[in-house]
């Protein structure tokens, strides 16, 4: 269940705290032409990293049965759920978002569990609904 859409953003904006010499560091490599801005340092900073330890995220990515991506319900689908009898577990690594129109009573009704490596995006009203089944 859930569809794969794409979100009308594809990234998620983080903030992070760097000291005085290592930004100074940064911003040299970029005066220098290396890279375009700060931004395209960390990126390739954090690629850099992910790819170094891409067998060991691999395996922990199967062993926690992750769907990998991005996943969009819909209040039909959830519907469809409540009709059926059945409860969803929400198990991604990437981005889950519900639909606008999935009010938190249908939330409660259908999400047994959420648990979202990277980004969750629902109402807030929703988001307060499964606040006891969500877990980072």
């Amino acid at each position: 269940m859930g569809e794969i859409v794409r979100p009308r953003q594809d990234t998620e904006k983080i903030t992070i705290n760097l000291g005085f010499i290592d930004l100074g560091h940064v911003d040299l490599l970029v005066y220098d032409g290396f890279y375009a801005n700060r931004t395209d340092f960390i990126r390739t900073a954090i690629r850099n990293q992910l790819d170094r330890h891409a067998d060991v995220l691999k395996k922990s990515v199967g062993r926690q049965a992750l769907d990998l991506g991005l996943r969009h319900y819909t209040r039909a689908e959830l519907e469809a759920a409540q009709a059926g009898g059945t409860m969803i577990d929400i198990n991604v690594l990437g981005l889950v978002t519900l639909a606008a129109d999935v009010s938190s009573d249908l939330a409660r009704a259908t999400i047994r569990s959420v648990s979202v490596l990277g980004a969750f995006h629902a109402s807030p009203e929703v988001k307060a609904a499964l606040a006891d089944r969500i877990t980072t």
